[in-house]
């Protein structure tokens, strides 16, 4: 077993969401921090990101829920840097034996041969073309991607084989990759969202400590746009008591940028989340901690959080009405698009291999 750590509320990492270190779920027994005397200033010291190799046996995973927009997704890494505080990803680390804290953010796995195995898994000769949704765990832009590039090398596959994709990102990083994506675009096999929280640039570098800024996410809206690729800002999660006050805000701010559509959803707390956001709201807003809980347990039956499908990603009462009523108002008043058009499958063609047979026609 891994060494997982607890330490001391108020111990704040630099440049890190969590907090604390709780081990997972799974695991059988707490571990906490003890100081030994022999450094110091090791609580004041900067944890420092560990990536370790995975080699997959598939990369497509299947989903049958009935609110999602998608069945099959990619994740080209386990675990991300971004550290935003809300993620409701956070949990798939108890699998690993880890915590969903700081190891999250800390201890990332990343996975080079998925380009490989993902090309294998599209010639399989039952296999039927539909979106792939690549970024719905975990950011395929954070920062190791500039390192290990799986996403790019992914992209390639997906291009080749003529596939549609839709990619869901906080990650300027993207912009890298624009030769690829327009390319795709052209051809109606791609589209991005870009994840805008907040505008506000503190709060954000307290939610999502090594994301990108809100202003340099704009700006990526708009370097997909100008080259083509239908880009939408997703005003996700919608933090009551935090961000809400801003939908009008960044609705206007991403139709400036150039995107196409905007969509939205309510915070979301599941499982090792509510306490891991509940210790940070004491952290940096103890004054609207209570406030900020009550709306969410409000939206939720009166828990931190209700799975139901259909409802878990809007919340539901007055207050979730009232937040969906002012984002339509918005949608309008901004002109977006409320539906584009489904990317292309018809397209989809394995290119041929080394000693294959080529058709004479």
């Amino acid at each position: 077993m891994g060494q997982h750590h607890t330490f001391p509320l108020g111990m704040e990492r630099r440049a890190r969401g969590a907090i604390s270190n709780d081990v997972g779920r799974f695991e059988p027994v707490q571990r906490s921090y003890e100081a030994d005397g022999w450094t110091p200033d090791a609580d004041e010291a900067p944890l420092r990101t560990q990536t370790t190799i995975e080699v997959p046996r598939r990369v497509i995973s299947y989903n049958r829920s009935p609110d999602l927009p998608f069945d099959r997704s990619i994740n080209p890494y386990r675990g991300c840097e971004h550290g935003c505080i809300y993620c409701f990803a956070r949990p798939t680390h108890a699998w690993l034996g880890l915590s969903a804290g700081l190891d999250f953010e800390t201890r990332l796995i990343a996975r080079p041969e998925a380009p490989q195995v993902l090309a294998q898994e599209l010639r399989h000769r039952a296999y039927t073309p539909r979106t792939i949704a690549i970024g719905t765990n975990t950011d395929p832009y954070q920062p190791i991607e500039k390192t290990h590039q799986i996403m790019r090398e992914c992209l390639k596959v997906l291009r080749d084989f003529r596939h549609p994709v839709a990619i869901v990102t906080k990650g300027t990083l993207i912009e890298r990759d624009i030769d690829i994506l327009s390319d795709m675009a052209r051809q109606g096999l791609v589209r991005v969202g870009i994840s805008v929280t907040t505008l506000d640039a503190d709060l954000s570098r307290k939610l999502e400590p090594r994301a990108p800024t809100p202003q340099r996410r704009l700006a990526t809206i708009r370097a997909l746009s100008a080259a083509g690729i239908d880009t939408r800002i997703m005003t996700s999660p919608i933090i009551p008591g935090l961000t809400d006050h801003e939908v009008e805000a960044l609705l206007k701010a991403g139709k400036d940028a150039g995107a196409v559509a905007a969509s939205w959803v309510m915070l979301r707390l599941p499982l090792e989340v509510a306490p891991l956001f509940r210790e940070w709201l004491e952290q940096h807003f103890p004054d609207r901690a209570a406030r900020v809980m009550g709306h969410v347990r409000a939206m939720q039956g009166g828990k931190d959080y209700d799975a139901t499908f259909g409802t878990r990603m809007r919340g539901t009462g007055p207050y979730a009405e009232m937040i969906a009523q002012r984002f339509d108002a918005a949608l309008r008043r901004n002109g977006y698009a409320r539906k584009l058009p489904d990317l292309r499958c018809d397209l989809f063609k394995p290119p041929a291999e080394a000693g294959d047979q080529l058709s004479l026609f």
